[in-house]
C-alpha cells in the first residue's frame, strides 16, 4: 500500500480533480434548445477559409449564425464578405476593428470615422474594439490612450448614426489585479498563464479601466455598446444590473464567464429574468465541445456539473433553468434586433 507522503509527490491541485460520486438527475446538453446566434466569435482566417467545416460544427450544436468579430477593416472584410455571399450567406455577420495606429496624427478621428463607414458600405454590421484599446494603444507621444479618449469620439458617434452595435472589451477579472496569493480565487489560472497578472502600473487599476468604458458609454447614449464578458461583473449580479439601469444602451454578453453565472444558479436566473431584454449570447473562443457547458447551464436545472476547464473554474456548475420566452431572447431575439441584416427566417418567432 502506497503511503500518502508517496502519493501526494505526484499529487497537485491541477491534477486532483476526482469524478464526483454525486447521484443526481442530469445529462449533458450537446444542442441548443432554440437555434441561436453566437455573437462573439472570432475567425481570423474568414477572407479565405473553408466555410463548410464551420457549418457542420455549427448545425450539431443548432448555431444558425456566426458574428466574425476579427473581421478587420478594409479589403480583408471586402474578402469575408465575398466568402460568406458566395457560399453561406445567411450564417455569418462580420464585424470591422479600428486601427489604432497614429492615434494624434492630423485628421486621424475624422479618417477612423470615415474608414468605419466605408467598412459598413462593405458588407461589416458592428465594430469590435479589443481590450488593447486601454491596454496598450498609445499615441503618437507614447501617451496610453484611454477608452474615453476624446479623439475617439467621432468613431462612437459614426457607430450611432450608422446603426450598428459596438462590442467592447475593456480589462480583465479584476482578480487579475488582485496580490497572487492564496486569497486570490483566480491564482490558478495566474500561475498556468503568467501574462495574463496585472497591476496597478499595468497598465492602469482595474477600476480606472472600467470607469473609462462607462464614462465613454454615458456620453454617447445614442450609441448600442455590447460590453464583452458581462461588464467583468459576472460576479456581481447586483452591481452590473445597476449599471445597466444607468446605461440603457448597453448590452452585455457572457463569453468566457458561463462558469460565474453557473455556480450562482438562483441570483443569475433573477438577473437574466429581469434583464432579458440586455444579454446576448457570446461565447467568445471556437471550440466546439466547450459549447455544451453553456446549453447546460442556461437549458437546465442539473446540480454540480463539471465545467471544462479546471484552471479557469475548480467550482462546479448547477443550471440556470432559464424559461423558453427567456432563452429565446438570449439565444437569437436580442441579437436580431440590435446587430442588422441577419436573415430573420431562419429564426421561430
Amino acid at each position: 500500500m502506497q503511503s500518502f507522503s508517496q502519493t501526494k509527490e505526484r499529487m497537485d491541485f491541477e491534477n486532483y480533480n476526482p469524478p464526483s460520486t454525486l447521484v443526481v438527475p442530469g445529462s449533458i446538453i450537446t444542442k441548443a434548445k432554440f437555434p441561436f446566434i453566437d455573437v462573439h466569435n472570432h475567425q481570423f482566417q474568414m477572407p479565405a477559409m473553408d466555410l463548410g467545416k464551420l457549418i457542420t460544427e455549427m448545425d450539431k450544436m443548432n448555431m444558425k449564425v456566426m458574428v466574425n468579430l476579427s473581421g478587420q477593416s478594409g479589403d480583408q472584410i471586402k474578402k469575408s464578405v465575398a466568402n460568406i455571399k458566395g457560399n453561406y450567406p445567411n450564417r455569418f455577420i462580420v464585424f470591422a476593428n479600428i486601427d489604432f495606429k497614429n492615434v494624434g496624427e492630423k485628421n486621424w478621428s475624422e479618417n477612423a470615422a470615415r474608414q468605419l463607414e466605408e467598412d459598413v458600405k462593405n458588407g461589416a454590421n458592428g465594430l469590435k474594439i479589443y481590450k488593447s484599446l486601454g491596454f496598450s494603444v498609445k499615441d503618437i507621444i507614447g501617451n496610453r490612450v484611454t477608452v474615453d479618449d476624446p479623439r475617439l469620439d467621432l468613431i462612437w458617434s459614426k457607430a450611432g448614426e450608422l446603426k450598428i452595435p459596438v462590442l467592447i472589451h475593456t480589462a480583465d477579472p479584476a482578480s487579475f489585479w488582485h496580490q497572487m496569493d492564496s486569497t486570490n480565487e483566480r491564482w490558478l489560472e495566474l500561475a498556468t498563464h503568467p501574462r495574463r497578472k496585472r497591476a496597478d502600473d499595468d497598465p492602469a487599476p482595474f477600476d480606472t479601466l472600467i470607469a473609462e468604458q462607462h464614462r465613454m458609454f454615458k456620453k454617447h447614449p445614442a450609441t448600442t455598446f455590447i460590453a464583452a464578458h458581462f461588464g467583468w461583473y459576472p460576479n456581481d449580479l447586483a452591481k452590473l444590473g445597476r449599471l445597466l439601469d444607468e446605461m440603457p444602451n448597453v448590452m452585455v454578453e457572457f463569453g468566457a464567464i458561463i462558469a460565474e453565472l453557473g455556480r450562482q444558479p438562483r441570483m443569475a436566473n433573477q438577473f437574466f429574468t429581469r434583464y432579458q431584454d440586455r444579454i446576448l449570447f457570446g461565447k467568445d473562443s471556437w471550440v466546439p465541445d466547450e459549447y455544451p457547458t453553456y446549453f447546460r447551464v442556461l437549458e437546465s436545472t442539473d446540480e454540480y456539473f463539471p465545467y471544462h476547464k479546471k484552471y479557469h473554474a475548480f467550482w462546479p456548475m448547477y443550471g440556470i433553468g432559464l424559461s423558453d420566452i427567456v432563452l429565446k431572447k438570449i439565444y437569437y431575439k436580442n441579437a436580431l434586433r440590435i446587430i442588422p441584416n441577419i436573415d430573420k427566417s431562419q429564426f421561430p418567432e
